[in-house]
């Protein structure tokens, strides 16, 4: 048992139950045992890997999109180039790497990253030295300024709050102790002024999920584009709505029971894109797409094939299997979405239908 495990155990038998968004806090954020505390989770020795770790071609058609916008928008200077929970600084490198010859982008841009974890934390200051990146704990604290801002697979990893439909009032899904096990249970039901809305489109016994942590978060994207300019590209797993317990652990690239090894364990849920765009009142979000159609557009065809040229054997191989990955609608193609915001005065935003 996990010295985290054991910690939760106890306050639950001082305290009482949890809800699932203070058991994900505890699991991923714990100063000490936290998942995220602890160690470098990517890669083929962590628990996951995402789409910058699978191929440059990510990072770099969302650079060349990044300046297209910006050019599209007039070319602030100075403005702040951010990433919320840059992993390892793989996206931002090739994004940096991609648009150095678009004329004065680099001059131009402020390198400002979101990040939690201090393990990973370093490996960005290193990687990104160059840029001199400034280091946020929240969005809260990002500059007064256009702000040209990418978060991907940012908002699955915040906490999120489950509730039930029983009649027109919802029951709280928390985390209590059972056989000296932690196992989940059923807060009393009560009507929920926040979940009205979702009565309409839901059944009794429905799970709907919500986000409390990603309403500060998108406050401030909405108040610095709202002033200043600029646009947010948001890339994660989930869709317009939630419905269904989408709370997830991953370890060692397995599927996990989220009970079984807090802080040992990635914890993620599907993101509601609708409660994102709610929460950015100020902006006007496009239509979701998914990552497949949203690369296809930007030219990842194209870009493929000309890597594929330099390439011979199993690193040719290796490149067109990174490429379906990314892509296909088995893989990631369907499953993670896209989408944007900027104001609606601004021009229409490239790899969208709209």
């Amino acid at each position: 048992m996990t010295k985290l495990k054991q910690s939760i155990l106890r306050q639950i038998a001082l305290q009482g139950p949890i809800s699932v968004a203070d058991y994900m806090t505890l699991c991923l954020h714990h100063p000490e045992h936290g998942y995220y505390a602890t160690r470098d989770p990517l890669g083929r020795a962590g628990d996951f890997t995402t789409a910058p770790e699978i191929s440059q071609m990510f990072g770099e058609l969302l650079g060349l999109y990044l300046a297209q916008v910006w050019i599209d928008q007039g070319r602030p200077a100075p403005f702040t180039l951010a990433e919320l929970g840059p992993g390892r600084g793989t996206l931002m490198a090739d994004i940096l790497r991609a648009t150095r010859q678009v004329a004065s982008f680099h001059a131009s841009l402020r390198l400002h990253l979101v990040e939690a974890s201090p393990v990973l934390l370093e490996r960005q200051a290193e990687l990104l030295a160059p840029f001199a990146p400034s280091f946020h704990d929240t969005a809260d604290s990002l500059p007064d300024a256009p702000l040209f801002l990418i978060a991907n697979e940012f908002f699955d990893a915040l906490p999120i709050r489950q509730f039930l439909r029983q009649g027109n009032a919802w029951a709280e899904r928390m985390i209590g102790v059972v056989g000296g096990q932690l196992a989940f249970g059923l807060a009393p039901p009560a009507r929920l002024a926040g979940l009205e809305h979702r009565l309409g489109d839901t059944e009794n016994g429905q799970m709907v999920e919500m986000c409390p942590a990603a309403q500060p978060v998108m406050a401030a994207i909405n108040t610095r584009i709202a002033a200043h300019g600029g646009t947010a590209l948001i890339i994660d797993y989930g869709d317009w709505r939630s419905r269904g317990d989408t709370l997830q652990a991953l370890r060692a690239h397995q599927y996990d029971d989220p009970l079984a090894n807090p802080g040992n364990a990635d914890l993620t849920a599907h993101v509601d894109f609708e409660a994102l765009a709610q929460a950015a009142p100020d902006l006007h979000p496009t239509t979701l797409t998914r990552q497949g159609t949203f690369l296809a557009r930007l030219g990842i065809a194209a870009r493929a094939e000309q890597l594929a040229l330099l390439l011979d054997g199993k690193a040719r191989e290796s490149h067109l299997a990174a490429y379906r990955r990314l892509t296909h609608a088995d893989e990631m193609g369907h499953l993670f979405k896209v989408m944007g915001l900027s104001r609606p005065d601004a021009p229409r935003l490239p790899g969208f239908d709209e």
